[in-house]
């Protein structure tokens, strides 16, 4: 446990003082905006700085790792691969376009996976100073408080935090549109933050009580997805099945019972997308 201590430290060290600087001098200027794999997928100066400076400072202590770092992948037009090293998954900026527009909710998302395994999981919000840690088997901390899931159990008293901007993905579009919809019809309440490693932690610290989305990267959701299960909550595909951060789909929520609600909502929606299609053939 302690050498996991050790890496967290250094993850944390990394970037506690040039990052937050880089990501508070950056929110509210002008940004250099790029496209990557579409008008949702926005990258900018600051992602590659804060990433570069990430994998500069780690590297000097632990330089045999590997990394899975989301715009070195980009530039390398290569698809994530995770093998048994210790492999650094970093998302430098976690909603890019919040940050464009100078939206609070935006973070730096880095995880380490040690043997196909996450062990270790920190998000940080500069601009709210909200810092969000796991280390596996030791709980899950937001600015060194122990935080504890939701144990809403209904869906109909539930607070669910979606994603909406994928549905400009034509083979995606019809699954997000319908399953918003029948969220809406039964929960308590949805919320799009536009960040889906805050999303997760917002799970874990019980304020959302469910988060999902298809089509995300391994960095979008690998150190939330530990944090909210260090936090006493269920993470699965949103089949249903064990989640895989490489699958691209995530189910996370506070009870067992709320996500097996969800995933039934979710086959429905998706069957009354099939009907349409069969109706209209």
């Amino acid at each position: 446990m302690q050498v996991l201590r050790d890496l967290h430290s250094t993850a944390y060290d990394s970037f506690k003082e040039n990052i937050n600087q880089i990501i508070k001098e950056g929110i509210a200027r002008t940004k250099n905006v790029d496209t990557k794999l579409g008008s949702w997928d926005l990258v900018t100066q600051y992602d590659r700085r804060v990433e570069n400076v990430l994998m500069k400072e780690i590297s000097k202590k632990f330089p045999s790792h590997k990394f899975i770092a989301e715009e070195t992948n980009a530039e390398q037009k290569a698809t994530p691969e995770l093998t048994n090293a210790p492999t650094w998954i970093i998302d430098p900026i976690d909603g890019t376009t919040n940050f464009v527009h100078g939206f609070h909710l935006t973070c730096i998302s880095i995880a380490l996976s040690i043997e196909k395994e996450v062990v270790i999981g920190i998000i940080y919000n500069p601009i709210l100073d909200q810092l969000f840690t796991a280390i596996k088997g030791q709980g899950a901390h937001l600015n060194n408080q122990r935080i504890n899931a939701s144990q809403v159990e209904e869906l109909c008293k539930s607070m669910v935090c979606l994603e909406s901007s994928f549905a400009c993905i034509p083979s995606l579009k019809d699954s997000i549109m319908k399953r918003t919809e029948a969220c809406v019809k039964v929960a308590h309440g949805i919320r799009v933050l536009g960040s889906a490693a805050l999303a997760l932690c917002y799970v874990a610290m019980g304020v959302a009580e469910a988060y999902h989305i298809d089509g995300l990267q391994c960095w979008d959701v690998a150190a939330g997805a530990l944090i909210v299960r260090e936090a006493g909550g269920i993470v699965l595909d949103s089949t249903g099945g064990t989640f895989d951060m490489m699958s691209h789909r995530i189910l996370a929520c506070g009870t067992k019972k709320l996500a097996e609600e969800l995933v039934i909502l979710f086959k429905k929606a998706d069957a009354s997308i099939i009907k349409i299609n069969i109706n209209n053939g």
